[in-house]
């Protein structure tokens, strides 16, 4: 794949009207228009310990019973869909709000996993997912004595 960049004004653009590039520019590079045109994914931290792989995802306001984790291979997929209806009827009309909340990460797994040592814990809105290594590939630490 290709990167491309173009250049952000045309030659001469300015010519015609210089107000409105600037107008739409302003409108387009606005945070809170962009914010909600870019879809959102939860912040992730990996780490290594000497026994495991620590995977933690942030995601509040969801439940335990909201997210799927699948490993395929040498991926693992973690997923959450949350779907949320109230309805409230008053005199003559009728109010209905939907909330639909979904992601997907994914994450390749290095040959030292150990598939069989995966677990997953959701306490405070962070979901923490620990992977264990293979006993080949846990380290063993001594100290050596230099004579």
């Amino acid at each position: 794949m290709a990167l491309i960049k173009f250049p952000n004004r045309t030659v001469n653009s300015d010519v015609v009207n210089p107000y409105v590039n600037n107008f739409f520019d302003n409108i387009f590079n606005d945070s809170f228009i962009s914010d909600r045109l870019v879809t959102r994914v939860p912040a992730v931290n990996i780490a290594e310990t000497d026994k495991s792989f620590k995977i933690e995802l942030a995601a509040p306001g969801l439940q335990k019973s909201d997210f799927k984790i699948n490993v395929d291979k040498n991926m693992i997929t973690i997923s959450a869909e949350k779907k949320e209806e109230t309805s409230e009827n008053d005199k003559l009309y009728s109010k209905k709000e939907f909330s639909y909340t979904s992601f997907t990460r994914s994450f390749s797994l290095p040959d030292s996993v150990n598939y069989g040592d995966i677990e997953a814990e959701y306490v405070d809105g962070v979901l923490q997912v620990t992977v264990g290594k293979k006993e080949e590939a846990i380290v063993a630490k001594r100290l050596i004595e230099v004579k």
